[in-house]
């Protein structure tokens, strides 16, 4: 039986040595593949080739759609969304990169996916797709297949978002493919989801019943994708990327925003014309910028097809080991879980829903890392007093996710590794197909399922660490940069100092 605090002692004695470290934080990924040793490389290529073999296992031989899970025996689900579709394909342009498939395959695979949706049915006035189509047909969902509840179906701005990143990526990297996956990628309009009033972007529109609740508010969040989109294709307005909170606003003399986290820090500048609030929450030693629900897929997903950290000196080359930072801290010190990546995952006994730090996200109530949703209570200086933390017995049956692990390998590259080696050795984690979605690390358990997002998060990553930031390369053109990276630099985040992540992502 797994011993949940058995990292305890040697977590405690590595954060310790590491908070005395002080040198600036080079991220892994803007050094190439230097950083990995030999032995890293054949590592993460073994994992790559398992992950590869599960899309394969998940994938109908007739559409070349992606189930939205797999069984551990095989059984694939009915349902597969945008997203899922979106996660095949770069994942299909990792694994020839890798050297895992042949081109022949890469293009035979790739045709396939985009024949199918070439034929699927969409929104015509925006060209966006519906979230949930059968993978057996193409055929979009008006009940949900694991019970016969009928469902509405919508268009979402995120999971288009996640499509059109691997159609760009497949439209730059596949030649046999390129026009046809370009003529999709430029047919889908985001501008559609745009919200002048508010200056954001709508999660969806249900187009029969009209409903499209407002609005991805957050910066950190997966949303930015879809923005980085729609603003490179002129779809939505520059000033776009400026309308999101970076956290809710605190005001000297007010308690009208005491519901949040806690209080941030920060100073108002302003960009485009929006006036922003540059705020943060002091976590530890340092000032992150949080999310929503503190969780690793919030953060650092779009930085797979963005290099955000070098188009953002002052803002996510800031945030993001800032971010990771804390992520190893949480697992490592405060939940003394022995292991840490916290992020949306499958329930290891059963189920589907959100993990993260719950200090990292605005949500009071946000992401928990553990199945009893223990939560802080930082406060509002002023306004509403803080409780003491939880102690780390409070943090019972943790739940990691590997998938949130491998996104944090560019900034901390041997941590993640040796996250990764103790969850596969201490778990019954790892086997035909890569890992299973996630552990509880306190019973055991570990999820009967591979959730096919997840594993396109680990290819994608994998792939970056391995070929030098291929997934970047293929979406981030120099047409793409022209538009992007004068908007992204023009930012100064208010997380920092940067030297305090180094204390713990430099072993």
């Amino acid at each position: 039986m797994p011993i949940r605090r058995s990292h305890r002692l040697l977590s405690l004695i590595a954060v310790a040595s590491l908070l005395a470290i002080a040198t600036a934080v080079a991220p892994a990924a803007a050094a190439g593949t230097g950083k990995l040793t030999t032995a890293q490389r054949a590592t993460l290529l073994g994992y790559a080739r398992d992950t590869w073999a599960g899309f394969v296992a998940m994938t109908d031989e007739h559409t070349g759609l992606p189930a939205d899970s797999l069984r551990s025996d095989g059984v694939r689900s009915v349902q597969t969304s945008t997203t899922n579709i979106g996660a095949y394909l770069w994942s299909t342009v990792v694994a020839e990169r890798l050297g895992i498939i042949g081109h022949a395959e890469t293009v035979e695979r790739v045709a396939q996916t985009i024949g199918t949706l070439e034929t699927m049915e969409r929104h015509t006035a925006s060209g966006q797709y519906y979230n949930w189509y059968d993978q057996t047909n193409g055929a979009k969902l008006t009940v949900w297949p694991e019970n016969g509840d009928t469902m509405v179906p919508i268009l979402s701005s995120v999971d288009n978002g996640w499509l059109a990143a691997a159609l760009q990526v497949v439209s730059n990297t596949v030649p046999e493919v390129s026009a046809r996956a370009g003529a999709i990628y430029q047919s889908m309009n985001f501008g559609f989801y745009y919200r002048p009033d508010v200056n954001r972007i709508a999660f969806h529109v249900a187009p029969d019943t009209g409903a499209s609740p407002c609005c991805y508010d957050t910066i950190v969040s997966e949303s930015r994708i879809a923005s980085y989109i729609g603003i490179a294709k002129g779809e939505l307005p520059a000033k776009e990327y400026f309308g999101a909170w970076r956290t809710f606003p605190a005001f000297a003399d007010s308690c009208d925003w005491d519901w949040q986290e806690t209080r941030p820090i920060g100073v108002n500048r302003t960009y485009l014309g929006v006036n922003v609030f540059e705020g943060a929450y002091p976590y530890e030693d340092f000032r992150v910028v949080p999310g929503w629900g503190g969780s690793m897929f919030e953060a650092l997903m779009p930085s797979l097809f963005v290099p955000e950290e070098k188009w953002g000196p002052e803002s996510w080359k800031v945030n993001h080991p800032l971010t990771v930072a804390a992520q190893i801290h949480h697992g490592m010190v405060e939940a003394e879980y022995g292991y840490w990546g916290f992020s949306p995952a499958d329930i290891p006994e059963g189920g589907y829903r959100e993990y993260g730090v719950d200090a990292l996200g605005m949500n009071p109530e946000g992401y928990s890392s553990n199945a009893e949703r223990t939560y802080v209570n930082r406060g509002f200086e002023g306004c509403r007093p803080a409780v003491a933390d939880p102690p780390p017995s409070a943090y019972t049956n943790g739940v990691v996710t590997p998938h949130a692990a491998f996104l944090a390998l560019p900034w901390a590259t041997d941590l993640a590794m040796a996250n990764l080696a103790a969850i596969k050795s201490d778990f019954s984690s790892y086997d035909r197909w890569g890992f299973r979605d996630s552990v509880n690390v306190d019973s055991g358990v570990v999820s009967n399922f591979y959730l096919s997002l997840d594993q396109g998060i680990v290819m994608g990553a994998i792939g970056n660490a391995l070929a030098d930031d291929m997934l970047r390369d293929a979406f981030a053109t120099k047409a793409v940069q022209k538009v992007l990276q004068p908007i992204i630099s023009m930012e100064t985040f208010g997380a920092g100092p940067r030297s305090a992540a180094d204390a713990y992502l430099r072993p």
